[in-house]
C-alpha cells in the first residue's frame, strides 16, 4: 500500500495587532486580526522532522509587527506586503495566504473611539508569480421591518411553517468580492462603495425570498464596481417570530416579536460577472 503526504500548509493564526497613529489633529486606530498560511517544499518536516525549511510561526507573527512599524495603510496592501515577503525571501515557501480582519473604530474626540459597524476583511494569496486579492465585510447586520414575504414553497409531511405576506427580514451579511485587476485597485474606495451598494440593495429590494435579496445585493455591487469580478455572500436568516399575546387578551398587529437565536436558515451564493478573468488561485 502506497502512502504519501498530501496538501499541507502551516502558519500563525489570529495575530492581534493594534497600531495607533498619533497625529496632532487626532489619533487613528488600525485594529487587525492577522492569519498567515504558508505552503511549499515542506515534506521534510513532516516525514523526518527536518525543520531547516520551516519559517517559524512565531517569526511570521513578528514580521507582521515589524512591518506595522512603518504603517499599515489599506489592509489589502499590508497583506500583499506580507505574502510577497514570505514567498520571495524563503526558498522553501511557494505560496502564502494572508487573511486580515480589520475592526473598525470611529473617533469621538481627539483620542476617544467607539467600535464601528461591520468587520472589514482582506485575503491575499501569492505564489511568486500572481496574486489574488479578495476583500469583504463580516457581521454587517441589516433589517427590513416590512417589505418581505415568503410563500409558495414546496411542502411535505413535515412542513409546519406558515406562509406569510409580511415579515421582518434581518441578516448579518458576510460578503467577499474578488478584484479582477489587483494592481490597479483602490482598496478603500472599493470597500466603501461595495458595502454601500450591499446595504442599498437590501433596503431597496422587495423580497420574496432571502435568495432573491442575495442576488440583488451581489448584482448591485457588480453593476456599480466594474473592477470586481464576483461577489460571494453568506446570509443567515435572523428569524423574528410574532409573539402570540392572545393569552393576555391582547392583539399583536405586527409589533411584538421574539428574536430567535438558532437554528437559522443560511443562504449562500455567488454572483459572477461574465467574462471575468479566472483567479488562477483558490480564493474562498
Amino acid at each position: 500500500m502506497d502512502i504519501r503526504l498530501g496538501d499541507n500548509q502551516y502558519g500563525k493564526a489570529e495575530t492581534r495587532l493594534v497600531r495607533v497613529d498619533r497625529a496632532e489633529a487626532g489619533h487613528e486606530i488600525t485594529d487587525l486580526n492577522i492569519s498567515t498560511a504558508l505552503a511549499g517544499d515542506l515534506a521534510a518536516t513532516h516525514l523526518t522532522g527536518d525543520n531547516s525549511g520551516v519559517l517559524p510561526t512565531d517569526t511570521q507573527k513578528n514580521t507582521a509587527y515589524a512591518f506595522a512599524r512603518d504603517g499599515v495603510g489599506e489592509i489589502e496592501d499590508f497583506a500583499l506586503r506580507l505574502a510577497r515577503h514570505f514567498v520571495d525571501t524563503v526558498d522553501t515557501i511557494h505560496r502564502a495566504r494572508v487573511a486580515i480582519e480589520q475592526y473598525t473604530w470611529e473617533r469621538r474626540g481627539h483620542h476617544s473611539f467607539v467600535r464601528g459597524t461591520g468587520t472589514r476583511t482582506a485575503t491575499v494569496t501569492y505564489d511568486g508569480t500572481s496574486a489574488t486579492v479578495v476583500s469583504g465585510v463580516d457581521d454587517l447586520v441589516v433589517m427590513n421591518t416590512t417589505g418581505s414575504e415568503f410563500h409558495g414553497y414546496h411542502k411535505d409531511a413535515y412542513t409546519t411553517l406558515p406562509e406569510t405576506n409580511d415579515r421582518i427580514l434581518a441578516t448579518a451579511v458576510a460578503a467577499r468580492w474578488r478584484h479582477a485587476h489587483p494592481r490597479n485597485a483602490d482598496w478603500g474606495e472599493a470597500y466603501r462603495e461595495a458595502t454601500k451598494h450591499l446595504v442599498d440593495a437590501f433596503a431597496d429590494t422587495y423580497s420574496l425570498s432571502l435568495q432573491q435579496t442575495l442576488y440583488a445585493m451581489g448584482e448591485r455591487v457588480l453593476r456599480h464596481r466594474a473592477e470586481l469580478a464576483e461577489v460571494r455572500l453568506s446570509l443567515p436568516n435572523k428569524h423574528h417570530f410574532l409573539v402570540d399575546l392572545s393569552p393576555f387578551e391582547l392583539d399583536n398587529p405586527g409589533e411584538v416579536f421574539f428574536a430567535a437565536d438558532r437554528p437559522y436558515g443560511l443562504i449562500e451564493g455567488t454572483v459572477v460577472r461574465d467574462g471575468a478573468p479566472d483567479p488562477g488561485l483558490a480564493w474562498w
